[in-house]
Protein backbone atom coordinates (compact mmCIF):
# COMPACT_ATOMS: atom_id res chain seq x y z
CA UNK A 1 0.00 0.00 0.00
CA UNK A 2 1.43 3.01 -1.04
CA UNK A 3 1.32 6.09 1.76
CA UNK A 4 -0.10 9.19 0.82
CA UNK A 5 1.28 12.61 0.91
CA UNK A 6 0.99 14.90 3.24
CA UNK A 7 -1.27 17.90 2.08
CA UNK A 8 -2.24 15.48 -0.67
CA UNK A 9 -6.47 15.85 -0.60
CA UNK A 10 -8.08 13.12 1.33
CA UNK A 11 -5.66 13.05 3.73
CA UNK A 12 -5.28 14.37 6.91
CA UNK A 13 -1.98 16.18 8.20
CA UNK A 14 -1.04 16.64 11.57
CA UNK A 15 -1.79 20.57 11.35
CA UNK A 16 -5.09 19.28 9.54
CA UNK A 17 -6.23 17.18 12.51
CA UNK A 18 -4.65 20.20 15.38
CA UNK A 19 -6.94 22.57 13.57
CA UNK A 20 -9.86 20.41 13.63
CA UNK A 21 -9.65 19.68 17.28
CA UNK A 22 -9.08 23.65 18.35
CA UNK A 23 -12.96 23.92 15.81
CA UNK A 24 -14.40 20.82 18.09
CA UNK A 25 -12.82 22.51 21.34
CA UNK A 26 -14.22 25.68 20.46
CA UNK A 27 -18.03 24.57 19.13
CA UNK A 28 -17.36 22.89 23.16
CA UNK A 29 -16.67 26.04 24.71
CA UNK A 30 -19.10 28.06 23.11
CA UNK A 31 -22.45 25.12 24.52
CA UNK A 32 -20.67 25.30 28.03
CA UNK A 33 -20.58 28.83 27.69
CA UNK A 34 -24.46 28.81 26.79
CA UNK A 35 -25.35 26.32 29.43
CA UNK A 36 -23.69 28.53 32.36
CA UNK A 37 -25.63 31.33 30.74
CA UNK A 38 -28.59 30.18 30.95
CA UNK A 39 -28.46 28.89 34.36
CA UNK A 40 -27.48 31.96 35.35
CA UNK A 41 -30.01 33.78 33.89
CA UNK A 42 -32.60 31.13 35.29
CA UNK A 43 -31.31 32.10 38.60
CA UNK A 44 -31.42 35.73 38.16
CA UNK A 45 -35.03 35.45 36.52
CA UNK A 46 -36.06 33.72 40.13
CA UNK A 47 -34.40 36.53 42.15
CA UNK A 48 -36.50 38.73 40.15
CA UNK A 49 -39.74 37.18 41.16
CA UNK A 50 -38.85 35.48 44.45
CA UNK A 51 -36.47 37.35 46.13
CA UNK A 52 -34.74 33.90 46.69
CA UNK A 53 -31.16 33.84 47.86
CA UNK A 54 -29.41 31.44 45.17
CA UNK A 55 -26.61 32.71 43.67
CA UNK A 56 -26.87 34.20 39.79
CA UNK A 57 -23.49 33.85 38.84
CA UNK A 58 -21.14 30.59 37.78
CA UNK A 59 -20.70 29.34 41.46
CA UNK A 60 -24.59 29.03 41.67
CA UNK A 61 -24.68 27.51 38.41
CA UNK A 62 -22.32 24.89 39.15
CA UNK A 63 -23.78 24.14 42.44
CA UNK A 64 -27.68 23.49 40.61
CA UNK A 65 -26.03 21.32 38.12
CA UNK A 66 -24.03 19.05 40.82
CA UNK A 67 -27.45 18.73 42.28
CA UNK A 68 -29.10 16.87 39.06
CA UNK A 69 -28.59 13.13 39.05
CA UNK A 70 -26.11 12.93 36.51
CA UNK A 71 -24.26 16.30 37.93
CA UNK A 72 -20.66 14.72 37.97
CA UNK A 73 -20.72 13.90 34.79
CA UNK A 74 -22.24 16.90 33.44
CA UNK A 75 -19.54 19.03 35.06
CA UNK A 76 -16.64 17.46 33.67
CA UNK A 77 -18.49 18.40 30.48
CA UNK A 78 -18.61 21.82 31.37
CA UNK A 79 -15.41 21.84 32.46
CA UNK A 80 -13.76 20.17 29.23
CA UNK A 81 -16.27 22.32 27.21
CA UNK A 82 -14.31 25.68 28.62
CA UNK A 83 -10.74 24.01 28.48
CA UNK A 84 -11.74 23.89 24.40
CA UNK A 85 -12.83 27.30 24.57
CA UNK A 86 -9.44 28.20 26.22
CA UNK A 87 -7.70 26.64 24.20
CA UNK A 88 -8.82 27.69 21.26
CA UNK A 89 -8.43 31.31 22.03
CA UNK A 90 -4.93 30.35 22.96
CA UNK A 91 -4.58 29.37 19.20
CA UNK A 92 -5.55 32.44 18.29
CA UNK A 93 -3.43 34.44 20.12
CA UNK A 94 -0.42 32.27 19.14
CA UNK A 95 -1.30 32.49 15.46
CA UNK A 96 -3.85 35.19 14.45
CA UNK A 97 -7.64 34.90 14.20
CA UNK A 98 -9.39 34.49 11.22
CA UNK A 99 -10.26 37.88 9.11
CA UNK A 100 -7.84 40.96 7.70
CA UNK A 101 -6.95 41.89 11.50
CA UNK A 102 -6.88 38.38 13.47
CA UNK A 103 -2.42 39.14 13.44
CA UNK A 104 -2.86 42.45 15.13
CA UNK A 105 -1.39 43.31 18.28
CA UNK A 106 -5.09 44.09 19.82
CA UNK A 107 -6.59 41.12 18.44
CA UNK A 108 -3.93 39.01 20.27
CA UNK A 109 -4.04 40.59 23.17
CA UNK A 110 -7.84 40.11 23.44
CA UNK A 111 -7.45 36.48 22.81
CA UNK A 112 -5.12 35.86 24.95
CA UNK A 113 -7.06 37.38 27.78
CA UNK A 114 -10.22 35.70 27.43
CA UNK A 115 -7.87 32.51 26.86
CA UNK A 116 -7.04 33.40 30.62
CA UNK A 117 -10.11 33.94 31.69
CA UNK A 118 -11.97 30.61 30.36
CA UNK A 119 -9.21 28.63 31.60
CA UNK A 120 -9.77 29.95 35.15
CA UNK A 121 -13.65 28.95 34.60
CA UNK A 122 -12.45 25.11 32.97
CA UNK A 123 -10.39 25.44 36.39
CA UNK A 124 -12.72 25.99 38.94
CA UNK A 125 -15.19 23.36 37.40
CA UNK A 126 -13.22 20.66 37.04
CA UNK A 127 -12.00 21.42 40.60
CA UNK A 128 -15.70 21.17 41.65
CA UNK A 129 -16.07 18.12 39.53
CA UNK A 130 -12.91 16.41 41.83
CA UNK A 131 -14.41 17.46 45.09
CA UNK A 132 -13.16 20.36 45.86
CA UNK A 133 -16.10 22.31 46.65
CA UNK A 134 -14.67 25.52 48.15
CA UNK A 135 -13.66 26.01 44.27
CA UNK A 136 -15.96 26.66 41.13
CA UNK A 137 -18.92 26.70 43.96
CA UNK A 138 -17.39 30.20 45.55
CA UNK A 139 -19.34 33.24 45.52
CA UNK A 140 -18.37 35.81 43.06
CA UNK A 141 -19.50 38.52 45.45
CA UNK A 142 -16.87 37.59 48.17
CA UNK A 143 -14.35 36.53 44.95
CA UNK A 144 -14.33 39.94 43.69
CA UNK A 145 -14.43 41.70 47.44
CA UNK A 146 -11.45 39.42 48.50
CA UNK A 147 -9.27 40.74 45.57
CA UNK A 148 -10.35 44.61 45.46
CA UNK A 149 -9.13 44.39 49.27
CA UNK A 150 -5.55 42.83 47.73
CA UNK A 151 -5.25 45.61 45.44
CA UNK A 152 -5.96 48.12 47.51
CA UNK A 153 -2.73 46.89 49.93
CA UNK A 154 -0.63 47.23 46.79
CA UNK A 155 1.40 50.75 46.62
CA UNK A 156 -1.07 53.28 44.61
CA UNK A 157 -3.46 50.27 45.19
CA UNK A 158 -6.35 52.57 44.60
CA UNK A 159 -5.43 53.53 41.22
CA UNK A 160 -5.28 49.92 40.52
CA UNK A 161 -8.60 48.92 41.57
CA UNK A 162 -9.76 51.82 39.22
CA UNK A 163 -7.91 50.86 36.66
CA UNK A 164 -9.19 47.72 36.46
CA UNK A 165 -12.77 48.96 37.40
CA UNK A 166 -12.57 50.73 34.35
CA UNK A 167 -11.60 48.30 32.04
CA UNK A 168 -14.50 46.46 32.99
CA UNK A 169 -16.89 49.40 32.97
CA UNK A 170 -15.32 50.12 29.20
CA UNK A 171 -15.63 46.21 28.08
CA UNK A 172 -19.50 46.08 29.14
CA UNK A 173 -20.13 49.26 27.12
CA UNK A 174 -18.42 47.36 24.39
CA UNK A 175 -19.93 44.18 24.73
CA UNK A 176 -23.39 45.88 24.36
CA UNK A 177 -22.86 48.20 21.52
CA UNK A 178 -21.24 45.38 19.41
CA UNK A 179 -24.24 43.39 20.19
CA UNK A 180 -26.56 46.34 18.82
CA UNK A 181 -24.25 46.78 15.97
CA UNK A 182 -24.69 43.42 15.09
CA UNK A 183 -21.10 42.94 14.20
CA UNK A 184 -21.23 39.22 15.07
CA UNK A 185 -22.48 38.13 12.07
CA UNK A 186 -19.10 39.12 10.79
CA UNK A 187 -18.38 35.52 12.67
CA UNK A 188 -20.99 33.36 11.97
CA UNK A 189 -21.70 31.44 8.34
CA UNK A 190 -24.49 33.69 7.96
CA UNK A 191 -24.94 33.13 4.22
CA UNK A 192 -25.71 29.25 5.00
CA UNK A 193 -28.85 30.51 7.70
CA UNK A 194 -32.15 30.44 7.03
CA UNK A 195 -34.51 33.07 7.36
CA UNK A 196 -35.91 31.84 10.57
CA UNK A 197 -32.52 30.87 12.14
CA UNK A 198 -30.75 34.54 11.02
CA UNK A 199 -34.24 35.91 13.03
CA UNK A 200 -33.07 34.02 16.05
CA UNK A 201 -29.44 34.62 16.17
CA UNK A 202 -30.27 38.60 15.71
CA UNK A 203 -32.71 38.59 19.05
CA UNK A 204 -30.99 36.39 21.13
CA UNK A 205 -27.39 38.33 19.89
CA UNK A 206 -28.71 41.93 20.59
CA UNK A 207 -30.91 41.68 23.70
CA UNK A 208 -27.97 38.45 25.17
CA UNK A 209 -25.60 40.89 24.65
CA UNK A 210 -26.58 44.15 25.93
CA UNK A 211 -28.10 42.54 28.93
CA UNK A 212 -24.50 40.33 29.58
CA UNK A 213 -22.93 44.30 28.43
CA UNK A 214 -25.13 45.47 31.36
CA UNK A 215 -23.68 43.23 33.81
CA UNK A 216 -20.38 43.83 33.01
CA UNK A 217 -21.42 47.46 33.16
CA UNK A 218 -22.42 47.04 36.88
CA UNK A 219 -19.32 44.92 37.83
CA UNK A 220 -16.93 47.93 36.07
CA UNK A 221 -19.20 50.76 38.41
CA UNK A 222 -19.11 49.10 41.45
CA UNK A 223 -15.38 48.55 41.50
CA UNK A 224 -15.09 52.28 40.90
CA UNK A 225 -17.27 53.19 43.68
CA UNK A 226 -14.84 51.07 45.77
CA UNK A 227 -11.95 52.36 44.58
CA UNK A 228 -13.15 55.84 45.66
CA UNK A 229 -13.75 55.16 48.63
CA UNK A 230 -11.33 53.12 49.61
CA UNK A 231 -13.53 50.35 50.65
CA UNK A 232 -13.27 46.56 48.84
CA UNK A 233 -16.44 46.08 50.65
CA UNK A 234 -18.43 47.64 47.92
CA UNK A 235 -16.73 45.78 45.05
CA UNK A 236 -19.63 43.18 43.08
CA UNK A 237 -19.63 40.26 41.56
CA UNK A 238 -21.77 38.44 39.20
CA UNK A 239 -24.58 38.06 41.80
CA UNK A 240 -24.80 41.58 43.68
CA UNK A 241 -24.11 43.20 40.30
CA UNK A 242 -27.47 41.62 38.89
CA UNK A 243 -29.20 42.27 42.20
CA UNK A 244 -28.13 45.99 42.39
CA UNK A 245 -30.46 46.79 38.73
CA UNK A 246 -33.49 45.77 41.37
CA UNK A 247 -32.13 49.17 43.41
CA UNK A 248 -32.91 51.40 40.14
CA UNK A 249 -36.42 53.53 39.88
CA UNK A 250 -37.43 50.83 37.46
CA UNK A 251 -36.97 48.06 40.30
CA UNK A 252 -37.37 44.28 40.27
CA UNK A 253 -38.20 44.93 36.40
CA UNK A 254 -34.98 46.13 35.08
CA UNK A 255 -33.43 43.04 36.85
CA UNK A 256 -35.69 40.43 35.48
CA UNK A 257 -34.68 42.46 32.01
CA UNK A 258 -31.13 41.50 32.48
CA UNK A 259 -32.22 38.18 33.60
CA UNK A 260 -34.17 37.27 30.27
CA UNK A 261 -30.71 39.33 28.43
CA UNK A 262 -28.75 36.34 30.21
CA UNK A 263 -31.27 33.56 28.85
CA UNK A 264 -31.16 34.76 25.79
CA UNK A 265 -27.23 35.36 25.79
CA UNK A 266 -27.06 31.57 26.21
CA UNK A 267 -29.49 30.30 23.73
CA UNK A 268 -26.75 32.26 21.54
CA UNK A 269 -24.42 31.09 22.93
CA UNK A 270 -25.60 27.21 21.48
CA UNK A 271 -26.27 28.77 18.12
CA UNK A 272 -22.95 30.09 17.61
CA UNK A 273 -22.16 26.16 18.73
CA UNK A 274 -23.33 25.22 15.77
CA UNK A 275 -22.82 28.23 13.31
CA UNK A 276 -20.04 30.23 14.24
CA UNK A 277 -17.47 30.03 10.71
CA UNK A 278 -14.65 28.57 12.55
Amino acid sequence: MTQAKAGTPGTLTGRTVRDEAVRVGARAGFAARGVLYLLVGVLAVRIGLTGTDEQADRGGAVAHIAATPFGAVLLWALGIGLAGMAAWRLSEAMLGADGPEGGTGRRRALSAGRCVFYAGSAFLVLAFATGRRGSGEGSTDQQSRDLTARLLELPGGRWWVGAVAVGVLAAGVWIAGRAVLRTYRDHLAWGRLTTYQRRLMDVTGVAGGVGRGLVFAALGFSGVKAAAAFDPSRAKGMDDAIRSYAQTPAGPWLLLAVAAGLVLFGLFSFGQAKWRAL
